[in-house]
């Protein structure tokens, strides 16, 4: 594996606390729009990794066009795990979410001796990355039926009156996760924010960030394709299938494109609003992956100064052109290596 890397870059190193000869994993981190997919691809190839999806979105079946899931063209080059673990209507909590994970990171461990997660779902990576624990609290089916007919209105609220550093963690149109807060409330009698553990996990960690300064208009282009990709129809099939009342289907993009079937929005209007969520979403990542996790960060703003003051590539030569910029390959490449020695 070795001889397909570089050493021309300083690198932030992986945790000095455990061995040399401890498993690595890779996290490849960023906001929505960055360029996460076509970079872990060309990674993945590279190195013989499967991508390890870290999205509490993507996790769902039937999900596709508006998560931006993996297309098949992309899953036939890349083995990529993590994917359509449950349909929508079954929510999937984080301490279920990070047993998935933890077999995953297994099994790539046993075959390649690396694992490469890949996302930008901040709570989840440091779940995996970090040792999080969640509280063991299991799925309230009950309650989470009656929660989703009071509605994320009415929830978000009650859950800022009882433990207001989980509503300030949690945005107020996000219906899932206030419902699990709400849920450890109910069957533990303490606020979720109260019983967050950690447990270092057995792996060395090597976290490279993603952030790039034009993610404004690549943000917008995206929302953009995901309606030209077939958004309004995915959320058809996904309301005649789970149902109005579904929570995930309130979501970035298929809540615009709800409203639209119902004849509320024109699509001038939903793709306006998509934009503008996922823009506020991707400040939220972005403020998160600064204070929560310490990344070698490929490009953007944060970039780590080494000896090549410009990796991001000269973007009017590369016009039309598909996949990352060959020195963010280039880049990725070197920091494994070295963190592998």
């Amino acid at each position: 594996m070795a001889s397909v890397f570089s050493a021309e870059t300083s690198a932030a190193a992986p945790d000095p606390g455990l061995g040399a000869d401890a498993p690595l994993v890779i996290a490849l981190l960023g906001p929505t729009g960055s360029g996460k997919t076509d970079l872990a691809i060309a990674i993945a190839e590279a190195l013989d990794l499967a991508v390890l999806s870290v999205d509490s979105r993507q996790i769902y079946t039937d999900m596709d066009i508006g998560t931006a899931k993996a297309s098949a063209a992309q899953r036939a080059r890349v083995r990529h795990r993590l994917l359509d673990l449950r349909p929508p209507d079954r929510p999937m909590n984080l301490q279920e979410f990070r047993a998935e994970a933890e077999a995953a990171i297994v099994a790539e461990h046993t075959r390649r001796g690396v694992a490469f997660l890949v996302g930008g779902s901040g709570l989840y990576l440091k779940a995996i990355t970090q040792g999080m624990l969640p509280p063991a609290v299991p799925p309230q089916p009950q309650l989470r039926a009656q929660l989703t007919a009071l509605g994320q209105a009415w929830c978000h609220p009650l859950l800022a009156g009882v433990d207001p550093l989980a509503a300030g963690r949690i945005a107020p149109a996000d219906a899932v996760r206030t419902q699990r807060a709400l849920e450890v409330i109910y069957a533990t009698g303490r606020p979720l924010s109260a019983q967050q553990g950690f447990r270092r996990p057995p792996w060395r960690v090597l976290e490279l960030g993603l952030n790039p300064g034009d993610l404004t208009q690549r943000i917008r282009q995206r929302s953009a394709g995901l309606y030209g990709a077939g958004l309004v129809a995915e959320t058809q099939r996904l309301l005649r299938r789970y149902g109005q009342a579904c929570p995930l289907l309130d979501t970035i993009g298929y809540g615009e494109a709800k409203r639209l079937l119902a004849g509320e929005l024109d699509e001038t209007t939903a793709i306006s609003l998509t934009t503008q969520r996922t823009l506020q979403f991707a400040k939220r990542q972005r403020t998160w992956f600064r204070r929560q996790h310490r990344p070698l960060w490929l490009s953007g703003p944060d970039q780590a100064q080494g000896p090549a003051k410009d990796l991001t590539g000269d973007r009017s030569e590369r016009a039309g052109a598909s996949g990352p910029e060959p020195d963010l390959v280039k880049r990725a490449l070197a920091a494994v290596g070295q963190a592998l020695g």
